[in-house]
């Protein structure tokens, strides 16, 4: 696969990394700034190209990779559906659940693949959790329960655009916590029902909320509660605890930490100590995952299928996020639509 990609922030050297190590070809790169472009380019041996348009328009790229904020993404994605490329977003996928419909339409109208970063999917322990609840090895589910409660400096909203609602779509819960509202999803089934209560600006100057929380109703119903935060000090590596009528599951950062099942011995069951988690620290993260969903979104090309994590996936985690901000703004439960 060759690759464009759009954005030369902290993540896309992550995505370049995970490219290099399974030997897709990052072709070119596309930044607002002149010299950190050029700098990135130089890094990974790509070609600066200043006008994103033009890698949309490239004839050597086969997908383009957005690593920049969510107000760009329908421009983004409207280019490069218009130039025949697919198109791999980085979350959350847009700032409305009418952006993502107008990119979901208009890479389907083009024939391209249109796919959102949702790495932790992709976790070894998220991988055997979603066989073995769909197996029945939890029995029935009773309680799904998120917990994000990170620590992020002052500085880091420092940066134009950060931690607003116009440019990111607001703060702790769409960057960060949005990763495992994706996962809690995708191994429980959807939300049918969050009732929310905030605080903005708790510890930072910043225009959106920096915690969260919310009691969820599941459709299966299943209860829970969610969590996310980056005011927490020093940070701790974010959790999910499922618990099922035959036992307990619980992933921390991105390893399996806990297999409690009645009954079930377990012996698949890929437990661990230690886990990565960018708790402190953003870029404190594993690629491994990423280099999985890479792969998949380049097999989906390939085989002309969707990628485990396509439009309808990412609006999914979008509409998720975006209840939660309307029930803590409204102080009221809302009901997914």
């Amino acid at each position: 696969m060759r690759v464009g990609l759009i954005g030369t922030g902290a993540i896309s050297h992550k995505h370049a990394e995970s490219y290099r190590e399974i030997g897709f070809e990052l072709v070119a790169c596309s930044n607002r700034g002149k010299r950190k472009g050029e700098e990135f380019a130089e890094k990974y041996g790509c070609e600066f190209v200043r006008d994103s348009g033009d890698l949309c328009a490239r004839d050597d790229v086969d997908y383009v990779d957005a690593c920049t904020f969510p107000d760009s993404h329908v421009e983004i994605c409207r280019a490069a559906a218009s130039n025949g490329k697919h198109v791999l977003l980085q979350k959350p996928m847009a700032l409305t659940l009418g952006e993502c419909r107008t990119m979901i339409a208009e890479c389907r109208d083009a024939g391209v693949k249109l796919g959102v970063v949702s790495q932790h999917r992709f976790d070894e322990c998220c991988m055997f959790l979603k066989r073995a609840i769909d197996e029945g090895r939890l029995g029935h589910l009773l309680q799904v329960d998120g917990y994000v409660k990170w620590h992020r400096p002052q500085s880091y909203y420092e940066p134009p655009g950060k931690g607003t609602w116009a440019v990111e779509g607001g703060g702790a819960l769409i960057n960060q916590g949005i990763h495992t509202a994706d996962v809690m999803q995708y191994l429980a089934g959807s939300v049918r029902r969050v009732y929310a209560h905030w605080q903005i600006a708790a510890v930072h100057e910043m225009e959106s909320e920096d915690l969260v929380n919310a009691v969820l109703v599941y459709e299966n119903g299943a209860g829970g509660v969610l969590q996310s935060a980056t005011a927490v000090w020093p940070g701790y590596p974010e959790r999910i605890e499922i618990h099922g009528s035959k036992g307990t599951a619980v992933i921390t950062g991105d390893q399996l930490t806990a297999w409690d099942v009645d009954a079930d011995p377990g012996d698949d069951a890929p437990l661990a100590a230690g886990v990565d988690s960018g708790a402190a620290d953003p870029m404190a993260i594993s690629i491994e995952n990423l280099q999985r969903q890479f792969r998949d979104f380049g097999e989906a090309i390939a085989e002309d299928r969707q990628p485990l994590v396509d439009g309808d996936e990412g609006l999914a985690a979008l509409r998720f996020v975006l209840s939660v901000y309307e029930s803590a703004r409204n102080g009221s439960p809302v009901d997914l639509l």
